[in-house]
């Protein structure tokens, strides 16, 4: 691919997916939020170009001084943590924001649209989720994400594009958001603070940003029009025992308060997926091993002084 175009650029994801792109000679086109203190975060290099482009702007931006793209990544999404994850109005623009970004795409000349969705899409569940696994989500992110699936999987057979999603599990890394589990937890325990949690009986998996980028990228060069792929870990276990290794990592003098927050209404005790379809049909598996993720996750971190 010669040129690809980014929506959510300065996330976890998104900064490990340029990475890669940029390596392989790849001319990255990364729409970022205007204003937003993240784009300073975002990687640089000659074959980056940065676009200060809302996503509320994607339906009439201009295109007319780009050139003809390969793939469009839509990673971008508004109300990802706390209330605004119950927010419907916020998800239901985002619904609405993908449907542009579908079009952008078309605009642009691409032959396919990656979207990223979540594992929100199912709700709770007591197995493993596979791609057939019945969708019940319980919150508006979760509802939003499936609708925007559905509905930009509709839109791009109307337009002529290809069309795969994605349904991430938890995913680590640098650049990844600071209020999230991980990065939280670290950040404690590098400042010497015991943090808290809950007692961590949830079976879990967690896929390193570098591995969740690279599967993207095959999604777009072999992923079949209209699948959905599950993206998480290998390893599975109890979420106590990956905050251990955490915890052995960066600080083993310091000990996680297991307990010390109770479990949330309607808490996911079950996240882990079947990768059996995702490794055939895109050659990929997972490859970082949690404890290494977690130390270049800290090396990054110290880098950046969090």
């Amino acid at each position: 691919m010669q040129n690809v175009v980014l929506t959510g650029a300065t996330g976890a994801i998104g900064n490990a997916l340029i990475q890669i792109l940029v390596q392989q000679g790849t001319h990255v086109f990364a729409f970022v939020r205007p204003g937003s203190p993240r784009n300073l975060q975002m990687v640089k290099d000659p074959l980056v170009t940065k676009i200060c482009c809302a996503l509320e702007e994607l339906d009439h931006f201009d295109v007319s001084g780009m050139p003809k793209c390969d793939a469009f990544f839509h990673m971008g999404w508004a109300g990802t943590t706390g209330k605004d994850r119950d927010n419907l109005f916020i998800q239901n623009r985002n619904v609405k924001n993908s449907l542009d970004a579908v079009e952008l795409a078309s605009r642009l000349g691409c032959e396919v649209f990656v979207g990223v969705g979540s594992q929100a899409e199912y709700g709770r569940c007591m197995d493993q989720l596979t791609p057939q696994t019945p969708v019940f989500p319980e919150n508006g992110y979760g509802m939003g994400k499936l609708c925007a699936g559905q509905m930009t999987r509709l839109r791009a057979q109307q337009l002529g594009l290809r069309h795969v999603w994605a349904r991430i599990l938890s995913v680590y890394g640098p650049h990844d958001g600071m209020q999230n589990l991980i990065p939280s937890i670290m950040a404690s325990l590098m400042r010497g603070e015991p943090p808290a949690a809950t007692a961590g009986e949830q079976i879990w998996s967690f896929l390193y940003s570098e591995d969740a980028a690279d599967a993207l990228l095959n999604m777009a060069e072999s992923g079949a029009d209209g699948e959905v792929y599950v993206l998480g870990g290998k390893e599975r276990a109890t979420l106590k025992s990956f905050l251990e290794i955490v915890q052995d990592v960066v600080a083993p003098d310091i000990k996680i308060r297991f307990g010390a927050i109770p479990y949330r209404e309607g808490q996911v005790m079950h996240l882990f997926c079947d990768l059996t379809k995702t490794e055939r049909d895109l050659s990929w598996k997972p490859h970082t091993e949690f404890r290494n993720g977690i130390l270049r996750t800290m090396q990054w971190m110290k880098t950046e002084n969090f």
